[in-house]
This record gives structure tokens, sequence and C-alpha cells, in this order.
């Protein structure tokens, strides 16, 4: 059963987190704070937000680290149950989509980095790895994305055919390649440069242009384009 003691009522006015947060707005709020309002209190001998700078400390203040707990995980902390890991994880989980969503907003394409933060919340954080295809209009914005294929850890297989098939659907003038790496190496393997070669020369003979191959990490990304090996 989860403890009640050190509800946000009692805390002294410095240490409320949501009349904080109505005073000073969301943005003044530190992570463990808003954590803390999901909780809204902590153990029997500390406070929601002591408890939650616990917890943050456990993964090293990362939220993404945070976002990919278990509620078996969480519920390991004195003071949080299964109410409130679900909590947790659900705030985080809203918090990723609307990454995702807001990433999707972007109209044209106008650098690497705007592909990664497109790509990174679909495929940034998976334990497997997959390839997905952005293809792009003749002033590079979005007509769709999608994925070609979802394989192991070792690696995923490519159709090119599938691809040019579908640019040809979408009407596509151009597109960028994109798949991540679960083991969070930035080097492209020979198999990766073998593909963006059959890819691109496959492109030229229908004129649809591949612009980039982007590798993605959680937390980071390798352009062919960037690193002048395209």
């Amino acid at each position: 059963m989860e403890q009640t003691n050190f509800p946000i009522t009692h805390w002294s006015e410095d240490d409320k987190p949501r009349e904080k947060l109505m005073l000073k707005g969301r943005v003044a709020l530190s992570d463990a704070e808003l954590i803390a309002i999901l909780i809204g209190s902590g153990s029997r001998n500390e406070s929601a937000v002591e408890l939650s700078k616990k917890i943050l400390k456990s993964v090293e203040g990362n939220l993404n680290a945070l976002g990919k707990l278990s509620i078996s995980q969480l519920i390991q902390f004195k003071g949080i149950g299964e109410a409130k890991a679900i909590s947790i994880i659900s705030a985080l989980e809203l918090g990723r989509r609307r990454r995702a969503e807001e990433a999707v907003e972007l109209i044209k394409i106008t650098s690497s980095k705007m592909i990664f933060e497109i790509m990174q919340p679909i495929i940034g954080e998976l334990p497997h790895e997959e390839f997905w295809i952005i293809y792009l209009n003749n002033s590079n914005k979005i007509l769709s994305k999608s994925q070609l294929s979802k394989g192991g850890i070792t690696g995923t297989l490519v159709d090119v055919r599938i691809v040019f098939k579908a640019a040809l659907e979408f009407g596509a003038t151009a597109l960028i390649l994109c798949h991540n790496h679960p083991s969070g190496t930035l080097i492209p393997s020979d198999a990766d440069k073998h593909i963006t070669k059959k890819l691109k020369l496959a492109g030229e003979s229908l004129e649809i242009k591949v612009l980039d191959h982007l590798i993605v990490t959680e937390n980071n990304y390798f352009s062919f384009v960037d690193e002048g090996i395209f």
C-alpha cells in the first residue's frame, strides 16, 4: 500500500510545486518538482520532491532513461506504488508522443538535425533495428514516412523495389534513408554504405534523388551527407 505521508498541502510554501506552478509557471519547476506533482506524496520519511530526486538520481537525471523504467522497477522505490508508477510512465509517454507530433508538423526538411528530431522519437530508443524512408516532394516537404523493414539487433533487410514503388505512388521526387543502431554506435557498417549506394543508383534512373542517410541512436545521429561520405 502506498504511503500518504507528507502530502503537498502540508509542505512549507517553498516546497509546494503545485502552488509554484500556478504562481511562476511550469518552466519554473525542476524535473523533480514536476514528478512530485504527479505522485502527490512521498513516503513516511521523505517528501514527494525528495523521493522524486531519488528516482531521478537513479537514472542520472535522464528523462529518456526514466521513461524506460517499468512499473516493477519504479515500485522498488519506497513510497511508489502501482498507481504512482503508472502516473509517471503515462506522463513521460505523453511527452514522447507530443515530441513526435511536433516533429511531424515540420513541413520542410532543411537540415539533418531536423530529420533526427522527426525520427528519434520513433526509432531512437528501440531495442531492434528498423529502416525507414522519408518521402519528399520537389520542395523537400514531407509527403510520407514509412517503415521499410524491421529486423533483429544485427540488421534489417531492405527491398529496393518497395522503396521506389512507394516513391512513385506518393509522387516523391526525393527521399531520405534513416535507420537506428540499438548498440548506440554511430559508425556506418559496410552494409549501411552498400544499401545507400544501391538506393542512390536506383533512384538516379527514376530521377528520384536520395538526399541523405541518417543513423539514429538515442541521443545522437550520423548523417552521410554531413560527414562527406555520401
